[in-house]
């Protein structure tokens, strides 16, 4: 289980990260390889696109919610990494819909190989809504997630076995999981219920309280799916820490608004950096120890 943090132990721990650790330009072989990003039509995966292209993948697919958009982003991956058009393909993929998400899926089958995914699309957001019947946060960013890792297991499984690469999933988290309140724990009945009670929800704490339900899912279907010949796919979580993105969108009081640029302005890693740690997580060299891990700094952490 993820170990819970007081503020003050987090903050330090947070502060250490962001200052003095390191994140290293990755530098693994990803030739030949087709990789899945999703959420990579700007911010952490882009940039993890980018360094999949760099680091000679065969092919990157963005699966992104505006195909326009992913075009876009496709264009400026060819200008800056010198990669083909047979390089990079533009999918899309709406994590707030069932039917997208298994469409997504079946074309996936359809792939001569598929040797890794990033799942990097979410969503933080202080407002309340509904998704299938689901707050949005546990849809988007835990259930949904959830579901197109399981639905595209079998083929890395099946890719990994014909290729004899050892496939990878990553799963882009936070280490706000850490702090996570999870308040809606003390009602009585269905956990799920409460967290769909807008009454008793406390949404500054919702993106973190997803981001530890998210990590609970994957290290049970790791625990689940160990690695073996017939499974040979690691599952991992990873945060690529604190890091310029597009994930603060939300419209905020200004002084929220102020405060928030100097902390990102202060601590924040480049985007870029962030996009680093995210690959590190599926560089075909992961030790079989990352397996049902927490990644943070490159690292095994608790």
């Amino acid at each position: 289980m993820a170990t819970p943090m007081t503020w003050p132990k987090f903050g330090r721990k947070l502060l250490y990260s962001q200052f003095f650790e390191r994140i290293p330009a990755p530098t693994s072989d990803f030739s030949g390889q087709t990789i899945i990003v999703t959420g990579s039509n700007t911010g952490l995966g882009l940039e993890a696109a980018r360094h999949l292209l760099r680091l000679k993948a065969s092919k990157v697919i963005l699966a992104v919610r505006s195909v326009a958009k992913g075009e876009a982003a496709a264009e400026a991956l060819l200008e800056s990494t010198g990669a083909t058009k047979n390089n990079i393909q533009v999918w899309p993929l709406d994590l707030s819909d069932y039917d997208s998400i298994k469409k997504l899926s079946d074309r996936a089958n359809g792939l001569e190989r598929l040797d890794a995914v990033i799942s990097n699309a979410g969503m933080l957001t202080q407002q309340w809504t509904m998704v299938n019947g689901m707050e949005a946060h546990i849809a988007v960013n835990v259930v949904h997630t959830t579901l197109l890792g399981l639905l595209l297991l079998p083929k890395l499984r099946a890719s990994a076995k014909t290729h004899n690469a050892r496939g990878r999933i990553a799963f882009v988290t936070s280490d706000a999981h850490y702090v996570a309140q999870v308040n809606e724990a003390n009602a009585s009945g269905s956990l799920f219920n409460a967290l769909n009670n807008k009454d008793i929800a406390l949404m500054e704490d919702r993106y973190s309280t997803s981001k530890l339900f998210l990590l609970y899912a994957i290290r049970e279907i790791a625990a689940r799916s160990p690695v073996t010949p017939e499974s040979n796919v690691i599952l991992d979580v990873l945060t690529p820490g604190m890091c310029h993105s597009n994930l603060f969108r939300d419209d905020k009081p200004w002084l929220h608004s102020v405060i928030e640029r100097i902390m990102m302005l202060i601590l924040a890693r480049p985007t870029a950096t962030g996009g680093a740690a995210i690959v590190d997580a599926v560089r075909p060299d992961l030790p079989l120890e990352a397996h049902g891990a927490f990644l943070m700094d490159c690292k095994i952490a608790e």
